[in-house]
C-alpha cells in the first residue's frame, strides 16, 4: 500500500508541476490555432466580431491571386537565399573562429552581437545605415564603386537588402552552433589531419562537415523557419513590403490582410497554408538528411 501511495504522490506532483506549462500551451498555442484554422473557413468583419460561413472560399480567392501567387514564390526565393547565405557565412566565420588562436572571445562577441540584438533594433539600424540618402554603407558603395542604391523605390534593390539584413541578423545564431560543433572534434584527429598534411579547406570539407552534419541539420530547419516567420519586423521596418511589393513576402501579406484590411478570415487562411507549407519543407528537410547526415 506504501509503495502505490507514494507512486501516486510523485504522479500527482509531476501533473501539478506540468499544470502551469500545459495551460500556458493551450491558452497560447492550441487555442489560437483552433481558432485560427475556424477563422479560415468564416469572411469576417469589424475584426471578427461579425462573421460569414464560406467554406473553402478564402483559400480558393488565394490561390486565384496573382498578388498572393507572386509572395508564395518572392518567400521561397528569399528563404532560399536566406538559408543558404546564413549557413555558408556561418560555416566561413565558425571555422575561421576555430582556426584562430588569438582573440578568439573578441571575434567570437563581434560574430554574435548581431543576432543577440531585438530584430526591431536591427532593422532600425540597418535602415539608417544603408539608407539611399544618409546611410553610411550607400555613401561608401557610391564614392569607391560607383554603385547608386535606390532601394526605396527599386524593387530587386529592396529584397537584395532585407535578403542582406536578414542574412546578417542570423549568421550569429548558426555561429555559435557551428562552433560548438567544430569543439567536439576529437583533437586526435586533427593531429591526424596535420600529420598527413591535408590543407586547410579539404579539412573542413572532407572531415569537418561530416561530424558535423547533425547540427547542420538542425541548423537548416531553424533556419528555414526564421526566413518564413523571422523576417516581419525587418520587412515592416525598411520596406513595408515595397517597393512595388518586392518584399511582400508571405509573412507581411498576412499581416497587412489582417490589420491594415481587418479581413481575418484571408488572413487566417494564409496562416494555414503558411503553417502547411512550413511543415511540408521541414518534413522533407529532415527526411532527405537523414539520407546524409552521420550520427
Amino acid at each position: 500500500m506504501g509503495v502505490h501511495e507514494n507512486t501516486y504522490d510523485s504522479s500527482l506532483g509531476a501533473y501539478l508541476l506540468l499544470l502551469p506549462t500545459l495551460a500556458a500551451i493551450i491558452a497560447f498555442l492550441y487555442y489560437p490555432s483552433l481558432q485560427t484554422l475556424r477563422f479560415s473557413f468564416f469572411q469576417t468583419f469589424l475584426f471578427g466580431q461579425n462573421t460569414r460561413f464560406v467554406g473553402l472560399t478564402n483559400f480558393t480567392d488565394l490561390l486565384g491571386s496573382q498578388v498572393y501567387l507572386t509572395s508564395v514564390g518572392l518567400t521561397m526565393a528569399f528563404a532560399v537565399i536566406v538559408v543558404i547565405g546564413s549557413l555558408a557565412v556561418g560555416l566561413l566565420v565558425a571555422f575561421l573562429l576555430y582556426e584562430v588562436s588569438d582573440g578568439k572571445a573578441a571575434y567570437l562577441i563581434a560574430a554574435i552581437w548581431p543576432y543577440a540584438l531585438p530584430t526591431a533594433v536591427a532593422g532600425t539600424v540597418l535602415l539608417f545605415l544603408a539608407h539611399p540618402s544618409v546611410g553610411i554603407y550607400t555613401h561608401y558603395l557610391e564614392a569607391w564603386f560607383g554603385i547608386e542604391l535606390d532601394w526605396f523605390t527599386v524593387g530587386w534593390q529592396g529584397f537584395a537588402v532585407v535578403t542582406v539584413a536578414a542574412i546578417w541578423k542570423q549568421v550569429g545564431y548558426n555561429v555559435i552552433f557551428m562552433l560548438a560543433a567544430l569543439n567536439n572534434v576529437p583533437e586526435s584527429l586533427n593531429e591526424a589531419c596535420r600529420l598527413d598534411g591535408i590543407e586547410t579547406w579539404r579539412r573542413l570539407v572532407r572531415v569537418y562537415l561530416p561530424l558535423m552534419s547533425p547540427t547542420l541539420v538542425f541548423l537548416v530547419v531553424i533556419n528555414t523557419i526564421y526566413a518564413f516567420f523571422g523576417s516581419f519586423a525587418l520587412i515592416d521596418l525598411m520596406t513595408q513590403g515595397g517597393p512595388t511589393n518586392a518584399t511582400n513576402l508571405m509573412i507581411y501579406q498576412l499581416y497587412r490582410d489582417a490589420f491594415q484590411f481587418n479581413n481575418l478570415g484571408l488572413a487566417s487562411a494564409q496562416s494555414v497554408i503558411l503553417f502547411v507549407l512550413v511543415a511540408g519543407l521541414t518534413f522533407v528537410q529532415l527526411r532527405v538528411s537523414d539520407r546524409y547526415a552521420h550520427y
